[in-house]
């Protein structure tokens, strides 16, 4: 299937070598991938970005990176419309020629990989942060979906100078599992990163215990359950103030109603901030990180949470659990279990002592397995590896 790089412009010779990344959402690159980019560009790669047109495409260009619109919805019900993004990212990548290309979540993952095989690209990086409800989902006899996502996911992953990163072990598992990685594929890489200068360890603020959920209102990220934990908890006797930062997202099928945010406003057992950029401040102002989310990646705000030495109460879920040291930088409860969420919350907000030997080893941990600069090295070391091969 790999055809071969031919014709005029084929080849680095005289030009630096060129690293394509392939996302969906230019605000996502900015947030999630961006320190990636300059750390390749410093090590002398250029640069390029490709994602769907936004308001955020200007900030890419501003960083000196290049930047290329690609249609691709976010849905992904249109199998025209998915046959023209794989199309799209051809004709980019045999015009380009691109020495190395990244991509990033799940559809840039499948379209890019297959893509980069029939444009002969020579080496392919696919980064998997999460696997998705195909993957996830528990059913009895043959699942046609999963076999039709497994081929894909074969025939995306299948380019012979490829790596594939994962951000915890129960993803990876899964797809070795499967037969759609090979083992000298595999990196693992425990997710995007943390500026340990910007997210810095403070002592907690005085006043009231406060409990802050960051993340986009997802029911998958188990917004319903955090609100539901509030009620469970209100009239602590500390005065245990629960806090949301972030807003519903129109384009997710999983999003949170605008008419629930606003109930949830108007009722006042959350107190609800909305969109904010501020997160490290705001970890900073809180003394409980939460995330009672269904599964992840690796999930960045408890990654922020550590480094800004906050104890967290997440979920045993994959992506979850490999973002802190269960029982020592945080609590585990059950997936979809706001009783529990509320008393290992309510636990916490009661026993100092044990927050801040909690938020300490959190900080520990952020330091030794999430500090954004070894993340960077690590990947420009393997572009390398693989323009160089």
């Amino acid at each position: 299937m790999d055809a071969s790089y031919s014709g005029a412009g084929g080849g680095r010779a005289g030009r630096p070598r060129r690293l394509l990344f392939v996302v969906n959402n230019p605000a996502f690159f900015l947030s999630h991938r961006l320190p990636l980019a300059l750390g390749a560009q410093r090590a002398g790669f250029e640069v390029h970005v490709a994602t769907m047109d936004g308001p955020s495409v200007p900030q890419i260009v501003e960083h000196g990176l290049a930047h290329h619109v690609i249609p691709m919805s976010r849905s992904g019900k249109h199998p025209v419309q998915e046959t023209q993004s794989i199309y799209a990212l051809w004709r980019l990548f045999r015009r380009l020629r691109p020495d190395v290309v990244h991509a990033v979540t799940i559809k840039p993952v499948l379209y890019g990989g297959i893509a980069a095989r029939l444009a002969g690209v020579p080496a392919y990086v696919a980064a998997i942060s999460g696997l998705g409800f195909v993957f996830t989902k528990r059913g009895q006899g043959l699942d046609f979906l999963r076999l039709a996502a497994t081929l894909l996911y074969r025939l995306a992953l299948g380019h012979p100078n490829s790596r594939v990163i994962f951000q915890n072990v129960n993803d990876r598992d899964v797809l070795r599992k499967a037969g759609v990685v090979r083992p000298e594929q595999v990196v693992l890489i425990r997710g995007s990163g943390v500026d340990l200068n910007e997210f810095q360890a403070v002592p907690e603020p005085d006043g009231p215990p406060v409990a802050i959920m960051a993340a986009r209102l997802l029911r998958d990220k188990g917004a319903v359950e955090f609100v539901e934990a509030a009620r469970l908890a209100a009239g602590h006797a500390g005065g245990l103030r629960w806090v949301l930062a972030g807003g519903p997202d129109a384009g997710n099928p999983a999003s949170v109603s605008e008419e629930e945010f606003a109930r949830w406003q108007r009722e006042g057992v959350v107190e609800c901030l909305g969109e904010r950029s501020d997160i490290a401040a705001l970890y900073q102002q809180s003394h409980i990180a939460v995330l009672p989310s269904y599964r992840e990646g690796l999930p960045r705000s408890l990654v922020e949470a550590a480094a800004c030495g906050r104890a967290v109460v997440t979920t045993d879920v994959p992506g979850c659990r490999d973002a802190i040291e269960p029982g020592v930088s945080g609590l585990l409860v059950p997936v979809r279990n706001a009783r529990a969420l509320a008393d290992a919350v309510m636990r916490l907000a009661g026993d100092a002592q044990l927050r801040h030997q909690m938020g300490e080893a959190g900080r520990r941990l952020a330091e030794r397995e999430f500090d954004i600069r070894k993340i960077v090295q690590t990947h420009v070391d393997l572009y390398e590896m693989l323009s160089d091969g």
